[in-house]
């Protein structure tokens, strides 16, 4: 089999997407199950393929039993799946789609940081209770933000955020972010770079949009959840592991914080202990889950991944600085 598609759904949003492959004349399947392949299904189905068009599975496993496999084409921006090096060694192509999400997800954190500081969650379950409750929570335009991690998406949430014009956003990157910093303070943001304590201390919201790796492995724990104020709010549309769910529901529990809004999980689907607080609002890994960027990312990757079965130069290949991640 030349391609298999793992991601599903896949070309639901434009059914025309699949139409280069239907004509390429190369052999392919898909996933058809409308969810997540379990790991021994993906190894049963793509055990053969020479290219795949992935998911967030992690692969490591495909790798190891598929010696025909030499390129992946990840739809989405998230690489803790994929083994950059372990690729690399085994001559094993890797392409994404970083700039596909960036909209998408950006909007979607702005509106779990709405909804949670509203409290919107916990008053939908209480009226449906027969409970009438009115608290007042803090808007955004009162509200000291910080973003932890200011790369594509980071940034399209301060500027998204420059309609409420937040009292403070504060910013914490790896990498020197002052060009950028600058440029929104150009137009009229209150925003600045920071340290994570001060953040932690600080901020009304904090939102996370790091790569998932061995430095961001539950780096928001128990020690961080005690140092935000009780009146926050942790957003996290970033990725599972980043947070330590364990901790989460203690901080949420005893009051350390107020609230949280958690689009992805160490496990998914997810069934643990958060789901039980009604002060966290849990949604599916929808982070992407818009009709434009489902089409644009499955779009650039079953292209990406025709190019390379065609013999052709990929357009989007994964950036040696990715690989650093993963050292």
């Amino acid at each position: 089999m030349d391609l298999f598609i793992s991601t599903s759904p896949f070309g639901v949003s434009d059914p025309t997407i699949l139409e280069p492959l239907k004509h390429s004349g190369f052999s392919w399947s898909s996933n058809n199950s409308g969810r997540k392949l379990k790991p021994e299904e993906l190894l049963e189905a793509a055990k053969n393929c020479k290219a795949l068009v992935a998911g967030t599975e992690n692969l490591l496993p495909l790798i190891e039993i598929n010696p025909d496999l030499k390129m992946i084409a990840r739809v989405g921006i998230g690489l803790d799946g994929v083994p950059l090096h372990e690729c690399r060694k085994r001559g094993i192509r890797v392409s994404w789609t970083p700039d596909a999400v960036t909209r998408a997800v950006a909007e979607l954190t702005v509106g779990q940081m709405l909804s949670s500081s509203r409290f919107v969650r916990m008053l939908d379950a209480g009226i449906r209770k027969q409970q009438w409750s009115r608290p007042a929570g803090r808007g955004i335009h009162e509200s000291i933000i910080g973003l932890i991690g200011f790369g594509r998406i980071g940034s399209s949430v301060a500027r998204l955020l420059g309609s409420f014009s937040p009292e403070q956003i504060l910013v914490r990157d790896i990498v020197d972010k002052t060009s950028e910093i600058h440029a929104l303070q150009q137009e009229g943001l209150n925003i600045r770079s920071a340290g994570l304590e001060e953040i932690l201390k600080s901020s009304h919201i904090i939102s996370l949009h790091v790569p998932l790796w061995k430095e961001t492995r539950h780096m928001i724990g128990l020690h961080e959840l005690e140092m935000m104020r009780q009146d926050a709010m942790l957003i996290n549309t970033a990725r599972g592991g980043i947070v330590d769910e364990t901790a989460l529901r203690d901080a949420l529990e005893k009051g350390f914080i107020s609230g949280a809004a958690i689009d992805v999980f160490e496990k998914e689907p997810y069934s643990g202990p958060l789901s039980l607080m009604e002060n966290c609002i849990l949604t599916p890994h929808l982070g992407s889950c818009t009709l434009e960027c489902r089409a644009r990312m499955e779009s650039e990757s079953l292209n990406e991944a025709l190019r390379f079965l065609q013999g052709d130069s990929l357009l989007q290949e994964v950036p040696d600085a990715e690989y650093v991640y993963q050292e």
